[in-house]
């Protein structure tokens, strides 16, 4: 069975950058998330990339690696994602313990496309989205494109 991530972002070169895993689970630890990223590697054919998004109602996991790897390591950076996704479930009328994972994937894409597009400078991010400068996301995604997961 092929297995590929919800999203894909690319750079402005065209090479997978970041590799978005969407899931509708709350309260998911940093030891759930990273046998979830390890999983994914092993059973998976996920490409290489710079960055690994594991984006929940409540929290983001990211990781900075190299390529794909099996190791079971915990998060580079563990983010609250309230403060950045609740105007998007304000504006889309639901809430984070409601939302269904067709719905949440959609509200990550806007937010990813926000930071890809908007050309926002780094200055003009919140405190809850510092992470992104610090981790070297921003500059990755920056100018770059996503797909969703492709269906066959």
């Amino acid at each position: 069975m092929s297995v590929s991530a919800d999203l894909t972002v690319y750079d402005r070169n065209g090479q997978p950058t970041l590799l978005v895993e969407v899931k509708k689970k709350l309260g998911a630890s940093r030891e759930w998330a990273a046998q979830l990223r390890r999983n994914l590697y092993a059973h998976g054919t996920l490409p290489k990339a710079k960055f690994f998004l594991l984006a929940m109602p409540d929290r983001f996991y990211l990781w900075k690696q190299n390529g794909a790897d099996l190791e079971l390591k915990e998060p580079t950076f563990a983010v609250d994602s309230q403060p950045i996704l609740n105007p998007y479930f304000e504006r889309a009328g639901v809430t984070a313990d409601v939302i269904d994972g067709q719905s949440l994937e959609l509200i990550i894409g806007s937010w990813l496309a926000e930071i890809m597009y908007a050309n926002r400078r780094p200055d003009d991010l919140g405190d809850s989205e510092r992470w992104l400068v610090e981790s070297g996301l921003y500059e990755a995604v920056a100018g770059g494109r996503f797909e969703y997961e492709k269906v066959v």
